[in-house]
């Protein structure tokens, strides 16, 4: 298999995985499939993230990702 393809299949596993996330996190159904909102939030954590509040809301965000992640473990 070409390199190329290699990282073709990467970035779409990647993007699979990406929308799997927020369709789990309940945003398409939050939204009713609406992707300009959903973009729209997108953005807005984007901008959120490079902020001077960034640091805080990553760490914020990240233990809520790991305490659900753990909790469906079990």
């Amino acid at each position: 298999m070409r390199t190329w393809q290699v990282e073709r299949r990467k970035r779409t596993r990647q993007l699979i995985e990406l929308g799997g996330l927020v369709a789990k996190a309940g945003i398409v159904e939050f939204t009713n499939d609406d992707r300009t909102t959903i973009y729209g939030a997108l953005l807005w954590i984007a901008a959120k993230l490079q902020s001077d509040e960034g640091q805080h809301a990553r760490e914020l965000w990240n233990a809520k990702g790991k305490q659900v992640f753990n909790a469906e473990r079990y």
